[in-house]
């Protein structure tokens, strides 16, 4: 199982983000476990200054606006 942390408070960009990644994990059969991370604080300590950023194994992999299935695909197979 993937672990994934979308970092965002919230906004629509941060929830497109967390149902493309959970869309893309389905269609491939990959069970994943999305956690949200909305404080500031926590946020920044990633060094992510633009939301959404995503982070796959404590590696910030993708920061500011919704990332393309392609790329989440690239995520979950590697």
């Amino acid at each position: 199982m993937k672990s994934i942390k979308v970092l965002g408070t919230g906004c629509a960009n941060c929830r497109s983000t967390i149902a493309l990644i959970e869309q893309v994990a389905k269609s491939k059969g990959i069970a994943v476990d999305i956690q949200k991370v909305e404080e500031l604080r926590d946020i920044m300590g990633y060094g992510v200054m633009s939301t959404p950023g995503v982070v796959i194994g404590g590696k910030v992999v993708h920061a500011g606006g919704i990332p393309t299935r392609d790329k989440i695909e690239q995520w979950l197979t590697t």
